[in-house]
This record gives C-alpha cells, structure tokens and sequence, in this order.
C-alpha cells in the first residue's frame, strides 16, 4: 500500500525525514475505545520511527486509564518491546473505557504524570469518542498546567518547557464509522472474519436449500455488512445509514421467491446489528427470520458472529496500512506547531493525507444526526463517497428489473480473461455482466483468453449464470497468456459474426500487451474500431497505469499467513532465519510489500540492484539481531531479482556466514499465492472496477449512436485504473511510455516509496522522503473538482 509516485513533485526538492529530529521530544501512544486487529502494527510503526528519529517513545497501558493512573503504566518502550506484535491481533498496551479521563480533575491527573516524563506529544489510536477526548485534552493543556503550578505539583519552568500538546489521531475502528478516511484500522481484518464464515455457510446452505441471515456489527454503521453483501452477493442487506422503503418485507420475500426459482439453492441475508426501519423501529436478525419462515416456509438458520470479527491476526492491507500511518502520525508530531490543530492520518485512496481531527469527528456525529431525524439521504452522503458508491453498486448488482424496464441498447458486449489467472477476476466478470445487462446490452462471455476468442468459444451469459461467483478463486472463464497478435484475422471474423460492439478484458500484462495489439490493427481490421476497456487483474501487480491490480491482495495475504506460520514454527527454536521467495516475475512488488506486512528483515527486488557487499551487510545485521532477544529472521527474495543471487545462492551464503550463530531454512512460495478464494478486498475492488468499465463502456456506445461515428481515437482503447486518489481512464497507447517491456513493468513504481519504511522498521538506516506529507487538507474535496476518486 503506498501513497505518490516514486519521483517528487516538479520544482521540489524530496524533503527527507533527517530534517525531522524528535531528539529531546517523547512520544505517548495509546490505544483507546474497542481494540481492532492492525492496533499492534501501528504501535510498532509508532515506536520504532520514534526510536528511529531520536525520540524517547512511552507505552502508556490501558489506554486513558493509564494516563490518569500513571505509574507502571507509562513505560518507556524499547525496539524490542514491540517485536513479533505484527501479526497479534487486539492491542498490546491494553484498552479501557474511562469515567476519570472525562472530568477535569482525571485529565489534571493524567497531565501530571505526562509532564513527570517530558510527554508533549501524543499519538492517539481509537475510534471517535477517544480522538474527541484528546482534542479535549489538547485545549486544556495550558490550563491544567497552570493549576499545577499554583498547586505546586510542578515548577513554573516545567510551564514554560512543555507548554503545549501535540495530539495526532489514527483510527483504529472494525466498523469504518469515521468521517474523512476510506479504510480504518481493523475493518479490512473484520471482512476477512465475515467473509470467511460467509464461505463456509454458503456450502452447508447449499447442501440443504437453505436460506441464512447472518448478523455482522455496526450498531450506527453498515460498512461491514454493506461490503460483505457485496463480497458475497448477498440476496438482502439491512442497514442503518439506508432502511428498506415501506413494504420491505414483501418486496423481500418476492425477491427470495425469484432466486429459488433461477436454481439458486441458498439465500443470504445480511443484517448489521444497529438496521433500522423508516421509523427509526430496529429490525433483528429473528424478526427476518420469522418472516420467512412464516411467509415463505423455507428452512432459515440465523448466525450472530459477534465478537468473531474482531479477533484474530490482521490481514496484510490493515498491516501495511497501519504500518504507513504509524510512520505518518510520527512525522506529524514532529512538524507540529501550537498553530496546527490537532490532525487524524487517513487514507484517501491510494493516499495518506492529514485531516483536522474535529471536523472529522463533527461530520462523523453529523451522520449519527442525520440518521436521528430521518433523513437517511443525507446520512449516505456523509458517510462519503466510498460509502455511497458501495451502495449504488450493491443496488445494480443484488436487484435485477424484470426485462420489459430494460430499455435495449441492441448493443453487444463481450467479457475476457487474459493471461494468468488472479483472484477475483470472477468477481469482475460477474460484475460487468450484471451491470451491462442493466444498462439494456447482451452479454457474451469468451472462453479461454484470445485463443479461445479465435476459435469461437463465445456464448451469451445471463444474470443468473454468473450467481455465486464472487468467493470463486482462478477464472470460471478460463484464461490463457496467449497474445492476439497472430490471430487478428479469426478474431476479427468472430467480432464481426457475433456482432460485438464493445470489449472488456480482465487480465494482467498479457492483456495489456494484446490491448496495443488490437489498437495498432485498427487500420487493418475495423473491427477493431470499438470501444475496448481494460480492467487490471494479476497477482505480480505490474501492469502501468495502476497502483492496484485484482489478485495482489490475495497473494499477499497468502505470503503473510505463511511468513506468520514460518516465524512460529522457529519460535521453538533458536536463532534461525528463513529465506522466503515469492512470484511477480520482475516486479518486487510482493516481495517488499510481503516485507513490510510479515515485518521482514529484507526483502530483495530487481528494482533495486544489489550486490555482494549489501548481502554481508543484511548478514551482519542478522549476527547483531541475534544477539538480542528477538532471535529469527525473515529475508524476501523476488524470484527474478538477480539473474545470479539466486535463492539457493542466498540461502547457502546465510547458511555459511551464519555458521554458528544461526542456522538457515529456504522456501518456495510457488503458485499457492495465485490460488485460495479472493480476499474480500479483492471481491469488492474487483465488483467496482469491473462496473466503472462497464459504465464507461455504455457512455461510449452512447455517444456513437448519437454521433454515428467509428472508434479510431486512442481514448476508445482505455486501461482503468487507480493512481493516488483518483479512478484514471488512460488511453493504452499513452502508457506506453511509462512502460519498461523488457522486463514487463512500469518505469516508475508508487510502491518503492515504501522501501526505507520497511528498512526504518528493521532497524537499518534509511533516508525516508517526506515530500508528501505536510498541509492539514480540508476534509471535503473543494466544489467543483474533475477528478473521480478511487474508493477503496
């Protein structure tokens, strides 16, 4: 996960962290409200960029408890203390409510034992209520200072040394219930709880026609329950932010009804514990259940997961992000001024930017208001866009109007996998399926890539051919790295005989490849004159015009879960270091990111050559580790990274000049990070692309029958995708520039920024460039702007 290009802005100069110094400066982190898997790598992150950058770094235990207790529980932390946390899901300096914070007389007391230890600074991880509490604090600070001073509990030069509270907030929150960020610390983990057990209901639901209402949390917010509908193609959702109109429960039941009659054998719906009807009356899990069972007679089961959400390990996107937010809120401290107010880090896109903590907190009452009054509109809109956009979809893709409201376009479109086969390509087909019958086209689905294209493997598919195909891993379609180049005559034959007006292709490189191909034989084959739209979908991530491809998630949680498994079968063990390879042909970009996710000690990528010198550095710098407590290693290895530094060369200069210090083991990741069912961020990243292609697509057959014309331009043959904050459409023909074919990877990767962050973490010395940090932004984008944001 990263945020910026690799290059620094035009007229710049990178403005790197060494101008940052915390020397003298000390930290206070804490983790407060409900614990959220993810809460641990941030207080790493927080920890060891503090130590990094010469601050003293303070645990204060259970949360504003603490702080008003004091005592043991405010400890200075040391680049050990937070080791081996990165994968424990909850929080490891403990979290508690706190009646004492809320009055003056507990915050006087917690301010006291802040200014005992030097503490001016404090990094808050919580949910609304808890950044509110420490904004409280801020305002007061001089305040309570001054009454400690005519108390004589502390000197009036300690007044003027720690005269003001720097406060930087990150959300920690499963429900994603805060204004200003697209994703929370924790929800992506909690999906990952619901989608599993979505998956494994959905086989037993199966087996006996079964119809299962599954309650997920969210008391004031659906995004748990509107995302795993979502991920799930759910058949219902009841949410808080938008209740069912009047008349929910027969309109319900007709739907259940429809679905049993298209052979569909199970019916899901999913219900966040705070759904609320019209009339602000709640609707329960066993209300919807008596419902069909009396209306309907099916044979219903109700699961409450409770509590199931918010345990177990993080997932790698919670990790990376609340690694990058922890490095983040460190940064923000250290450039903090009395002027600047209080700040959350969040994430909008691809992108960490620096919000005004209260407005965030203001608009995140707002909705709560909103919801209050009824005006549930409004509460969707301020919920964001992320929010808002999930919902359209949802509504396109779970609601199908009966075929004589479909006004028909009489238009054709076919949907393609190309090259190897990523998960959550059959999310996307599934998608730009439904979506395209919507808008009144015929689909048709080719088999087999572009061979199959060539030989005519082509059928129409409907609505319902493509029901439950979102938890399915591979490529229902069946895909081949197969170019077109050399059956451009056949192909354009099929275009011709199937009539096909517009083409989406969900592939990797190959397909991006094919796309210039198709492009550049226009002017032979008019056939090709079509509007023709490219959706990202590969594991290696290394397509251009992308910060994001299908798939990548699943492989890194598949290489995150085996590093976590590696890491403990060696915790019996001592001093042992593991040599880890993973795929993505030339692009590193699994291996650094896997890197950062697993808390690696290096990771090695073709992007960034290396020699035999750097290798006796990482083995000396692993000589040094074990003499500490933490005593075991990870080391990623790219498979394409060094024609000669191969992994067994690797893994036997270890094993040598770590001969009897610690001892080596090597493993091969191999094609188990294709497979598995797609993650839900996965699901849902491909459900929305696909459907933005696929509007893209209808806008411009739109166009041409309005205008009459043929599609010869470069913007008819588009590669859609997410760069920084913002949903691109880029023609394929202006990549090409961006694009090293050799060895089939952009030239400049957003990722690489994040390499001296998994250096800093490890404990090596590194120049981080701060360049895109900085100004607080305002929390709602300025009227008027061009720009399609990318919601994650």
């Amino acid at each position: 996960m990263g945020d910026g290009s690799s290059s620094t802005p035009r007229g710049s100069l990178p403005k790197f962290l060494e101008h940052l110094s915390g020397a003298g400066k000390a930290i206070g982190v804490l983790t407060s409200g409900g614990d959220a898997q993810g809460m641990n790598a941030a207080v790493r992150a927080v920890v060891r960029m503090g130590i990094y950058t010469g601050a003293k770094v303070y645990f204060i235990y259970e949360g504003y408890q603490g702080m008003v207790d004091g005592g043991s529980n405010i400890v200075e932390a040391d680049w050990e203390s937070v080791s081996s946390i990165l994968q424990v899901g909850g929080t490891i300096i403990g979290s508690a409510r706190c009646k004492a914070f809320r009055s003056r007389e507990g915050r006087l007391k917690a301010a006291l034992n802040l200014i005992q230890l030097g503490i001016t600074n404090l990094c808050v991880i919580g949910g609304d209520g808890s950044l509110t509490g420490a904004n409280i604090f801020r305002e007061e600070w001089s305040g309570l200072l001054e009454e400690l001073a005519q108390n004589g509990k502390i000197s009036k030069e300690a007044v003027k040394k720690h005269g003001y509270l720097n406060v930087v907030g990150m959300v920690g929150s499963i429900d994603n219930d805060f204004c200003g960020t697209d994703m929370t610390i924790g929800t992506d983990s909690a999906l990952h709880r619901i989608i599993e057990v979505v998956d494994a209901i959905m086989t037993t639901a199966q087996s006996h026609q079964r119809t299962f209402v599954l309650e997920v949390m969210g008391r004031h917010c659906g995004y748990l329950a509107l995302v795993s509908a979502l991920a799930c193609g759910a058949d219902w959702v009841f949410l808080p932010e938008s209740p069912p109109e009047e008349g929910w429960e027969e309109n319900m039941c007709i739907k259940l009804t429809e679905n049993r009659a298209r052979k569909k054998r199970l019916n899901i719906i999913i219900v966040a514990e705070g759904a609320i009807d019209t009339q602000n009356k709640p609707i329960t899990s066993e209300k919807i259940k008596e419902l069909v069972v009396t209306q309907l007679g099916y044979d219903t089961r109700v699961t409450i997961l409770g509590h199931v959400q918010r345990g177990g390990t993080p997932s790698a996107f919670d990790r990376t992000l609340a690694s990058r937010m922890g490095v983040e809120a460190v940064i923000a401290l250290l450039e903090a001024t009395p002027e600047i107010p209080a700040c959350v880090v969040s994430l909008n896109g691809n992108h960490a930017v620096r919000l005004p903590l209260m407005e965030c907190v203001q608009m995140t009452q707002d909705v709560q208001k909103a919801m209050d009054e009824g005006r549930f509109k409004d509460a969707v809109k301020l919920r964001g866009r992320s929010f808002e956009g999930n919902l359209k979809t949802y509504k396109r893709l779970a609601i199908k109007l009966p075929d004589d409201q479909i006004p028909k376009t009489n238009c054709n479109v076919a949907v393609i996998n190309v090259g190897a086969p990523a998960a959550g390509m059959n999310a996307a087909v599934r998608s730009a399926v439904r979506v395209g019958i919507a808008e009144g086209h015929k689909m048709f689905a080719i088999y087999d890539g572009f061979d199959g294209f060539a030989k005519g493997h082509i059928k129409e598919i409907g609505w319902a051919d493509v029901g439950g195909w979102t938890g399915q891993g591979g490529s229902i379609l069946g895909t081949k790295r197969t170019l077109p180049g050399k059956y451009l005559e056949q192909i354009a034959e099929q275009i011709h005989v199937h009539n096909i007006n517009a083409l989406l292709i969900i592939g990797g490189f190959e397909a991006y490849l094919g796309l210039l191909e198709l492009s550049a034989a226009r002017e032979e084959h008019e056939e090709f004159c079509v509007p023709m739209v490219m959706v990202p979908a590969t594991v290696s991530n290394n397509v251009p015009g992308s910060d994001f491809s299908i798939g990548a998630d699943t492989a890194l949680n598949t290489i995150t879960d085996t590093c976590d498994r590696i890491k403990q079968s060696a915790s019996g063990t001592k001093r042992r270091v593991f040599i880890i390879e993973t795929m993505g042909g030339y692009c590193g970009y699994l291996a650094n990111m896997g890197g950062l996710a697993a808390g690696a000690d290096a990771a090695y990528i073709f992007e960034e050559p290396f020699d035999i010198r750097d290798l006796q550095s990482n083995v000396e710098h692993l000589t040094e580790k074990m003499k500490t407590t933490i005593q075991r290693g990870l080391v990623l290895r790219n498979e394409s990274c060094s024609e000669n530094y191969t992994t067994d060369f690797i893994y036997q200069l270890y094993s040598e000049e770590g001969k009897g210090v610690f001892d080596c083991r090597k493993n091969v990741l191999g094609h188990m990070q294709q497979g598995g069912a797609p993650s839900p961020f996965d699901r849902n990243f491909g459900t929305k692309i696909s459907a933005r292609a696929m509007e893209w697509i209808t806008a411009k057959l739109k166009e041409s029958h309005s205008k009459g014309k043929k599609f010869v331009t470069d913007d008819c043959i588009c590669l859609l995708g997410i760069r920084k904050r913002n949903l691109v459409f880029q023609p394929v023909t202006e990549l090409k520039k961006e694009t090293d074919f050799e060895h089939r990877i952009p030239k400049e990767q957003w990722w690489l920024k994040f390499r001296p962050l998994m250096k800093i973490l490890a404990k090596y010395k590194a120049s981080y460039d701060v360049s895109d940090s900085g100004q607080l932004e305002p929390v709602r984008p300025p009227h008027g702007t061009q720009e399609e944001p990318a919601n994650i």
